[in-house]
């Protein structure tokens, strides 16, 4: 079953009368008696807080897995037969683990938490007909509630009242321009970000002022559907580390149990007395049980999170970081993410020329390149090598954008950033990379009269003097609406509307925002603008088209995840034609590529040259799909428009039920419910909301889509030195359960004890020695030449269980067979004398063998898809550096007096050295 929608009203197909009429309210909204009453019935306009989890249920949910089950069996098992360093050493590491663990998941909860944060302390409403602020968390179904710029908006509305009002809804919705609000009712099947006629709780009244009667508070509101979606999601699914860790575990566990199990039986069908049987049962269980597994695995993810934080990406939940590595589906916002939410002006039209304009964002960095001038296709950068000035025209086309508008650019702190209007903004950028800044020009043309832009009246028009005196009226505003007042193009000749139709459409078709530009030079005014003035006579300077532009880097970043068998796919609030677009430049869709692969590489004849622009599938489409269509449209489509917050849930889950093992971006409010639910959510550091940074579990503090890609890079490689670590461990504690088991089957008994090849507190020396030496500078290994350029895992991975099955077994018997023919040897030159020198010396022999076998079988595990030639020798020096220490270690066991009595050990001769070497 999906989410729907839980909405019983459809409040933006209403009039305002009629919304007005079933909330029982009206122009002087609510009586204080009514409202106070309605507050006692409905509660308090607040987010509710999900099911909080106590501490010891997550406490348990850390120590409930096989493996830490096997090995609190061991911890107790090695305390109960005198081992209690070993056994507290386990503790230790479970303890260890199930800390970790509990810091990490106690901070989920914050992702719902943060919601409560969006709902402003106070409002201003009208009650008996007054204004009056109240708490927020007062206001009740059928107040009217007073919006004013700056102000955010306290629960849904259905406006019925406004003058050029326009609310910030990019967190809740994915739109990536502030919207215009109107009054007018829209169809009842419109998506979140189409009901224009709706305000909602959490966004931010950037520009005019309105009145909205409450339609939802609390939990009713599209802030507090959210929050039910982000309960739903909030139960992680297990990543591929737990997968493969619990399958291992199971696998140890039954092999450990069995070999047990055999052990105790043929001790007692030899005759040991049954203290003696289990008491060599619970030796090669001890033996086998590879403790420093958990400690390995915790290491190499913490030094995994490290390395992650060098490259910009913080990482909130450890094993995040090897779930990357098996991501093979990157679903992304686009707005702030595959995008820098910065509008940019990509291409200018004149009706003799047109050009293209370089650069992303709001640094004034790129030029100018004329159409058909064959200049070179522009960088990785956006730049062009053969940026030119533009022409007179084109200059005065931008200079009377920009005294038309308000925005200013200014840079701080290293960033530059607009204020006001982002699409104005756009313009004075453009500006400046042509040399000329908006404020000199504003000093040096003086505005002497506007009228500033409405949504009903769809332009901005203002009155400025030249430096010659004279004055002029400069208009700004959407095409058609211009188009209508335009009389003649620039140059003199008659208004060509088909020309002008044409180029406009084609700008649009490529889901760039296009805005023209007129004037009505030698103006004799007394200062002052008449709208009259303006419905004709108009002189069309041209159109200026553009568009919040892929990161150069996210085109890059699509590119290297397509080759690493990774699948990009764009979930976005924003329009299906922009979406399209944007999706095209990125390399996600199959369409025909734009000119020379830029947006704007359009000339005059702007329709013929405009590329076909593969379609988006579009959130109410999603929303008429069964989940079977669903599954088949997430896995085949990679564009997806105009989506809620409840569709980008179900995309996420539909990916998953196909097996996929699926990272989803996003930044705003919208995404935190996919966010959760996604195998791993990479939230947005510095535009992010707090819901999406406490919803995700890595957080990337550049903002740059491309991070993602050094951090599967990273994953991928935590992940194939956790698999190099496992293939070390295993084998040995095999090989010593192996040993152990054929001397208490095969060998004799001296003295009434059975003649053992190995102690037990030797193992527990191989254990030590080799897991801090060998086994940790393997999590340090250099990643493989190929990680970026092999498919990704298999959500379920049989062959690796299958490598790391077939290594261990072979590892093992080598190693047991090695260590017993070392053995056997040393006793056999003694002439079969089992005197305690003799023996020591013997078991001192295979246990140094054993050692010394790891030594060169670590150089083997520092890859596992090739040669250790193609990482190179010298690329991870901690092997070496752990080598150099075990050897001396391994003297010490061998010559040390206090090591000798600890550990039962005696010298070794010269022919014992050539023969443990030649073994291993």
């Amino acid at each position: 079953m999906h989410l729907t929608l839980n909405i019983t009203h459809h409040w933006h197909a209403d009039s305002p009368d009629s919304a007005l009429a079933a909330t029982n309210s009206g122009p002087q909204g609510l009586a204080a008696a009514a409202a106070t009453e309605r507050l006692a019935q409905d509660g308090p306009n607040e987010i509710p807080k999900g099911r909080e989890e106590t501490t010891l249920q997550i406490i348990w949910r850390q120590i409930n897995n096989p493996l830490i089950w096997v090995l609190l069996g061991a911890g107790a098992l090695s305390v109960a037969i005198g081992k209690g360093t070993d056994g507290l050493t386990v503790f230790a590491v479970v303890i260890l683990n199930a800390v970790i663990g509990y810091v990490q998941e106690s901070r989920a909860g914050k992702a719902i938490a943060a919601l409560a944060s969006l709902v402003p302390q106070n409002a201003t409403v009208l009650r008996d007909g007054q204004e009056t602020a109240i708490p927020a968390r007062e206001i009740v179904r059928g107040d009217l509630v007073v919006l004013r710029s700056g102000d955010k908006v306290p629960a849904d509305l259905r406006l019925v009242s406004l003058k050029s009002l326009q609310i910030e809804e990019s967190a809740l919705t994915g739109e990536s321009l502030p919207v215009s609000k109107t009054t007018d009712p829209v169809d009842a099947g419109a998506p979140l970000g189409d009901r224009t006629c709706l305000a909602f709780g959490g966004t931010l009244v950037t520009w005019g002022t309105g009145t909205g009667v409450v339609v939802a508070t609390g939990a009713e509101t599209e802030l507090g559907r959210i929050q039910l979606m982000m309960n739903e999601a909030g139960t992680k699914v297990e990543t591929p580390l737990t997968r493969q860790i619990e399958q291992l575990s199971k696998m140890l566990t039954i092999v450990i149990g069995v070999v047990a199990l055999l052990l105790l039986i043929a001790g007692l069908v030899r005759g040991y007395a049954i203290g003696d049987a289990i008491l060599a049962a619970v030796t090669l269980a001890v033996a086998a049980i590879p403790e420093g597994l958990p400690a390995v695995i915790t290491i190499a993810l913490a030094i995994g999170v490290q390395r992650m934080a060098d490259r910009k990406a913080v990482v909130r939940i450890l094993p995040a970081v090897e779930t990357l590595g098996s991501v093979n589906t990157i679903c992304s916002d686009k707005t702030g993410t595959l995008t820098k939410n910065e509008m940019t002006v990509q291409a200018i039209w004149l009706p003799a020329e047109s050009w293209r304009v370089t650069g992303v964002g709001y640094e004034p960095k790129g030029g100018f390149v004329r159409e058909g001038s064959g200049a070179a296709p522009v960088d990785a950068a956006g730049l062009a090598p053969t940026d030119a000035p533009p022409s007179a025209a084109a200059l005065e086309l931008l200079k009377a954008a920009v005294l038309c508008s308000d925005s200013t650019l200014e840079q701080a702190g290293g960033e530059w950033r607009v204020t006001g209007d982002p699409t104005e903004g756009a313009l004075v950028v453009a500006l400046q990379k042509a040399g000329i800044t908006a404020a000199e020009l504003r000093a040096a043309n003086p505005r002497k009269d506007a009228i500033p832009f409405e949504s009903e009246r769809q332009y901005m028009a203002t009155l400025n003097q030249r430096a010659d005196g004279t004055c002029q009226f400069l208009v700004k505003g959407g095409a058609e609406v211009v188009f209508q007042r335009c009389t003649e193009m620039a140059g003199g000749r008659p208004f060509d509307a088909e020309a002008a139709h044409e180029a406009m459409r084609g700008y649009a078709g490529q889901g760039m925002r296009v805005l023209a530009i007129a004037e009505k030079p030698n103006v004799c005014s007394d200062n002052t603008v008449e709208e009259e003035e303006l419905h004709q006579g108009l002189r069309l300077l041209g159109l200026v088209a553009m568009i919040d532009p892929p990161r150069a880097e996210a085109i890059e970043a699509v590119a290297a995840f397509k080759r690493a068998g990774i699948v990009t796919k764009m979930i976005t609030g924003d329009h299906a034609v922009t979406a399209a677009a944007i999706g095209q430049q990125l390399g996600l869709t199959e369409g025909a590529p734009l000119t020379d692969g830029r947006p704007g590489g359009i000339g005059a004849n702007a329709s013929a040259a405009a590329a076909p622009i593969a379609p988006a599938t579009t959130g109410s489409e999603l929303e008429a799909m069964d989940d079977a269509q669903l599954r088949t449209v997430a896995l085949r489509q990679n564009v997806f428009a105009r989506v809620a917050p409840e569709q980008k849930l179900r995309l996420v889950k539909a990916l998953q039920t196909e097996g996929q093992v699926v990272a989803m971006t996003g930044d705003g409010v919208n995404d935190g419910p996919a966010l959760r639910q996604a195998d791993i959510g990479v939230a947005m550091g510095i535009t992010g909301t707090e819901v999406a940074k406490e919803a995700g579990a890595i957080i990337l503090t550049d903002d740059n889509f491309a991070t993602i890609r050094s951090a599967v890079e990273e994953g991928r490689r935590v992940y194939d030195n956790l698999i190099k670590s496992f293939a070390f461990l295993l084998p040995t504690n095999l090989g010593e359960g192996l040993i152990i088991l054929i001397a208490v089957l095969f060998f004799p008994f001296v003295g009434g004890t059975i003649l053992m090849p190995i102690e037990p507190t030797q193992v527990l020396w191989i254990n030590l020695v080799s897991t801090i030496t060998l086994s940790l500078p393997l999590a340090l290994e250099a990643k493989e030449p190929d990680v970026m350029e092999r498919p990704p895992r298999p959500k379920q991975d049989p062959g690796t269980a299958r490598f790391l099955a077939v290594r261990t077994l072979l590892v093992a018997l080598f190693f047991t067979a090695q260590a017993l023919v070392v053995f056997l040897s040393i006793i056999g030159r003694h002439g079969g004398s089992v005197s305690h020198g003799a023996l020591a010396q013997a078991q001192t022999g295979a246990v140094t063998a054993v050692v010394l076998a790891q030594i060169f079988y670590v150089i083997q595990c520092r890859s596992i898809s090739g040669f250790v030639t193609e990482i190179g020798f010298r690329s991870n020096l901690f092997i070496w550096y752990g080598i150099g220490l075990l050897l001396l270690l391994q003297v010490g066991f061998v010559y040390l007096p206090f090591l000798q009595v600890a550990f039962g050990t005696a010298p070794l001769a010269g022919g014992d050295w050539l023969l443990v070497l030649g073994s291993a």
